[in-house]
Parts: C-alpha cells; structure tokens; sequence
C-alpha cells in the first residue's frame, strides 16, 4: 500500500512539473510569435496575368494598427500599373486601388483590420489582373 502511494505521489509530481515546464515553453513561444508578427511580413512579387506589372511590400501590426507599405513596377511605358487591396474591417470589406507608371512606392495603414488581400493588374484598372494573394 505504501509503495502504491509512493507511486502515485512520484507520478503527481512529475505531472506538475511537466505542466511548470511547459508553461514558460508556451510564454516563449507566444512571444516569439508576436515579435514575429509585429516585425511584418514581406510578399510579393505579384504579377499581373500579362506580367507587365508587378507589386511586392511589407504588411505588419503594430499599437492594434495594420501598416502596409508596398511598391509598384511597371515594366512597359505609356500605361499604368495598378494595385489594389481588398481589406476586412470593422466587420465589412474595403476595396481601394492605386495606378502607376514605372516605379512607385505607397503606404497605407488602419485599426480593425482582419483581412487584407491584394492583385496586380496593367493597362487598366481591371485589365491583364494577376492572382490575388492574402498578405494579412
């Protein structure tokens, strides 16, 4: 009988320190996640279907706020470049664009923001468009 509870409290024990062991495991890797996170993500390139354009950039959260910063590149003169972002926010979606000729470089940035997706498109705002990607 003695043995059975020298058993049982030697298994207790080590439960609790295998839990007072993966508790600070867990806290580092959380952190390491959200340092992760809040360092950004680069993406891109993203092509237009006629690879005429392309956009590539940095997503990152910082203070509750989504920060992007993103750069075009037109390969061809005379018509412009677009990108656009589709953005889940405060429960509904956003789209909004912006067109360029050769090089450009933007930034945009809001609070609430879930979901951002983005696609290249050339010679029009709804012309030669390439895959969307989620880059948030």
């Amino acid at each position: 009988m003695r043995k059975t509870f020298a058993i049982a409290a030697l298994a207790g024990s080590m439960a609790v320190t295998g839990l007072a062991m993966s508790a600070p495991a867990q806290a580092a890797t959380q952190a390491a996640t959200q340092t992760a996170h809040s360092a950004g993500t680069s993406w891109g390139k993203f092509f237009s279907s006629d690879h005429k354009a392309y956009t590539f950039g940095k997503t990152w959260k910082s203070h509750g706020k989504v920060y992007t910063k993103w750069y075009g590149v037109d390969k061809r003169g005379g018509k412009k470049g677009w990108v656009w972002f589709e953005v889940y926010q405060n429960g509904h979606w956003t789209k909004f664009n912006k067109a360029w000729d050769g090089k450009v470089v933007g930034t945009w940035s809001g609070r609430g923001i879930k979901k951002v997706y983005t696609f290249t498109c050339w010679a029009g705002k709804f012309d030669n468009c390439g895959k969307k990607y989620r880059i948030y």
